[in-house]
């Protein structure tokens, strides 16, 4: 069985008590956060970070320690015989900035908050990351509270 493994981030923007999560358009039309495959010698953390520049231009942000979720799931290509293993490690990244420039790979961006994100078209796995970072940036508020 083939094995994948990407990383990228779940990217939020601050403008005082006011949350807003950057989701990306893929070519298939379905909402992701900007993450892509690991390119030799490279750690999680970097991948995440090549990713947000080349998906989004996005370069003034910062890593929010403590947040990493693993999502795994199996897929099939057409005109494959055997399933593939993937596997999405996610950060969350807070950006300074809300001037998005997609690259190719993406048809349109949004910069929206919690309940209107987590309603777009998307995969499984993307609400349910989104909902881990949602909590865990009020948990965080909370305690700073």
């Amino acid at each position: 069985m083939s094995y994948e493994k990407s990383a990228g981030a779940v990217i939020y923007y601050r403008q005082n008590r006011t949350i807003e999560y950057l989701m990306l358009q893929y070519r298939h039309f379905r909402w992701d956060f900007p993450r892509g495959h690991i390119e030799a010698g490279e750690t999680l953390e970097a991948v995440a970070r090549r990713e947000i520049l080349e998906e989004t231009g996005l370069k003034d942000f910062d890593f929010i320690p403590g947040f990493m979720v693993a999502v795994p799931w199996f897929y099939k290509r057409k005109n494959e015989a055997k399933p593939r293993f993937k596997e999405a490690v996610y950060f969350l990244a807070e950006s300074k900035t809300k001037e998005v420039k997609l690259d190719f790979e993406n048809l349109d961006f949004a910069w929206l908050p919690y309940d209107e994100a987590r309603l777009l078209p998307s995969f499984p796995h993307v609400n349910e990351v989104l909902k881990k970072a949602h909590d865990f940036i009020a948990k965080r508020q909370a305690d700073f509270d």
